[in-house]
């Protein structure tokens, strides 16, 4: 894809993140890499309301090379990219489900989004929970290298999702996958819950592997 239908892209969907409330205000970034760097939403902007002439885009040196400013959590975006070689776009969001289930104390934080469905093991796979850092610490981008790319998608806890993906549509509705399991999680908290079991996710792991 070129750049250009990239960014229109990148604007397209952010938009329909925001209008369908997985973004509010300024919150949440995106990323996607293109041939010669990546392009990522600017800092405090809202993801309703992009300009796709104006995304920022980083060298791949990761030095600012045109557009508005990157996102200050940009270190999120890169931890990824170096560390999973197959990842060609990452979606932040401050979505309510998956930071209210990000707060909980008694949630596993090796495996924090339970097998509840097939579709979050088979589009997101198993999610770490990273503990606190105040936003825009780049102390959390050093916790996510130290996975070493084992996993596609992390929860930042009292903060949100990190998804990615091999492209960013992909990583949109991967994304979607995991607020709609957090929210079913949430719906379902104090009743007796059947979970999908090893055999099921191993199965679903191997034939629907995370990018």
């Amino acid at each position: 894809m070129s750049e250009v239908r990239l960014r229109d892209e990148m604007a397209r969907l952010c938009r329909s993140l925001f209008e369908r409330g997985f973004s509010v205000g300024s919150a949440g970034n995106v990323s996607a890499r293109v041939g010669d760097g990546l392009l990522i939403t600017p800092t405090n902007s809202c993801l309703g309301f992009l300009d796709p002439a104006r995304i920022s885009k980083l060298d791949s040196n990761g030095h600012h090379a045109g557009g508005d400013p990157p996102s200050k959590e940009i270190f999120l975006h890169r931890a990824f990219y170096d560390s999973r070689p197959s990842v060609g776009a990452v979606v932040h969001l401050h979505s309510t489900f998956a930071t209210a289930w990000s707060c909980l104390t008694d949630i596993d934080p090796e495996d924090c989004l339970p097998p509840l469905t097939p579709y979050a093991v088979m589009r997101v796979g198993r999610v770490r929970l990273i503990p606190y850092t105040r936003p825009g610490d780049p102390r959390t981008g050093e916790l996510i290298r130290a996975l070493e790319g084992r996993h596609a998608a992390v929860l930042l806890a009292h903060h949100g999702p990190v998804v990615t993906a091999g492209n960013l549509r992909s990583a949109v509705y991967a994304a979607e996958e995991l607020e709609e399991t957090a929210r079913l999680l949430v719906t379902l908290r104090g009743m007796p819950t059947r979970m999908l079991g090893a055999e099921q996710v191993d199965e679903l792991t191997r034939v629907f592997s995370a990018p």
